[in-house]
C-alpha cells in the first residue's frame, strides 16, 4: 500500500476530529464515556444545572487547563509552547459540543446497537489519539501529559497512558459519587444497558480496551500515512514542546 506523504498536519486535524466524534458516539451510546472524556461529563452534569454556559467542551478545556498545571509541576517546567496545547483544548471542546449536538436527536434503544456504538467510538477514539502521537503539531493536553511524563521520566508511552487512564476513571468514580448523591438509589441492576452519571461497564471496557486499540490503530496509520511536516518551518519551530 503507498502513503499518503508529508500527513505530519493532516494527522493532527484527524485527531481532534476523530476524538471529538468518537466521543460523541460513546455519549450517545449512554453505557459510560471513555475514562479521560468522564471527568467532564461528569462536572459538565453537575454544573450545567446551575450555570448553562457550563458545556461538555467548556469543561474540557477548563480541566485539561487544571491537567497542565499539574504536569508544569511533575516534569519542574513550563514551555511557552504547552499554552498551544491549551488552545488546542479550547478548540477540541467547541468540536466536540458540536458532534454532541449534531448527535443529540438521534435515539437508539436497542441495547446490542449501543454496544456496537460504543466500540465504534472507542476505535474513532483511539484512532485520534494515535494520530495525535504522529504529528509534531500541538497535542491535547491529555495526550502532551502522556508524552511530556513518558520523555521526562524515560516510560514507554503505552506503560504512562494505561496509568493515566485508570487514573483518570478513579477520580471519574470519585467525583461521581462526590458530586451526586444517588449512589445508593441508583438502579444497579440496569448497569450493562445504562450509565451512572456518564460512568458504567462501558467506561470500563473503554479501560481495558483502550491502549491495545490505540497500539492496533498507531500501526496501521503507519502503513497508509506519512507522518512527516508538509511545513518544514513550522515543525522546527514546534519541535521542542517539552
Amino acid at each position: 500500500m503507498k502513503k499518503l506523504n508529508n500527513c505530519g498536519e493532516l494527522l493532527w486535524i484527524f485527531g481532534i476530529v476523530f476524538i471529538a466524534f468518537g466521543v460523541a458516539v460513546c455519549d450517545k451510546a449512554n453505557l459510560g464515556v471513555s475514562m479521560v472524556a468522564a471527568p467532564a461529563f461528569v462536572i459538565a452534569e453537575a454544573l450545567g444545572s446551575v450555570f448553562p454556559f457550563i458545556t461538555v467542551g467548556v469543561t474540557e478545556y477548563l480541566f485539561q487547563g487544571l491537567l497542565l498545571i499539574i504536569l508544569c509541576f511533575s516534569i519542574r517546567k513550563f514551555n511557552w509552547l504547552f499554552l498551544l496545547s491549551f488552545g488546542v483544548a479550547f478548540v477540541y471542546g467547541y468540536v466536540l459540543d458540536f458532534f454532541i449536538w449534531l448527535l443529540a436527536p438521534i435515539q437508539i434503544t436497542s441495547v446490542l446497537v449501543r454496544w456496537l456504538l460504543l466500540l465504534v467510538g472507542d476505535c474513532l477514539v483511539a484512532f485520534g489519539v494515535a494520530c495525535c502521537f504522529k504529528t509534531y503539531m500541538p497535542l491535547q493536553v491529555y495526550e502532551l501529559f502522556v508524552a511530556a511524563i513518558a520523555k521526562t521520566y524515560n516510560i514507554g508511552i503505552p506503560k504512562v497512558k494505561k496509568t493515566f487512564d485508570y487514573t483518570l476513571l478513579v477520580l471519574s468514580i470519585i467525583l461521581a459519587v462526590s458530586l451526586f448523591g444517588n449512589v445508593l438509589t441508583f438502579d444497579w441492576s440496569t448497569i450493562y444497558y445504562s450509565s451512572f452519571h456518564s460512568i458504567g461497564l462501558g467506561t470500563i471496557v473503554t479501560t481495558i480496551i483502550n491502549t491495545p486499540i490505540i497500539t492496533l490503530m498507531s500501526r496501521l496509520i503507519d502503513k497508509c500515512f506519512d507522518s512527516t511536516a508538509r511545513f518544514s518551518k513550522l515543525e522546527k519551530l514546534l519541535s521542542k514542546t517539552y
